[in-house]
């Protein structure tokens, strides 16, 4: 287990807070695996400095692509006009 601190813009962080959002998206740049703990830090990209805030959040479920590997799912002129969501289940 690791923990690992990230940025997290005050809107984002407040849902997050709140417990209205229960995922994550985050540019594959980092390792993280289940079980590992997110330490997010509320960032305001405004004044550019860390609010004080923070929060802590074990990892679940984990899965990475690259925009090439989602073409198995769908064509690549779909993700490109229409992006992608995430969706949040309970």
């Amino acid at each position: 287990m690791r923990k690992i601190e990230k940025k997290t813009w005050p809107e984002y962080f407040q849902a997050i807070f709140e417990g209205r959002k229960t995922y994550d998206l985050r540019l594959n740049d980092f390792k993280v695996d289940e079980g590992d703990i997110l330490v997010l830090k509320e960032w305001d990209p405004e004044t550019k400095k860390y609010t004080g805030r923070e929060i802590e959040r074990t990892v679940g479920f984990v899965r990475g692509w690259k925009i090439d590997e989602l073409t198995q799912f769908w064509p690549r002129k779909d993700i490109d006009d229409k992006g992608l969501q995430i969706i949040s289940l309970k």
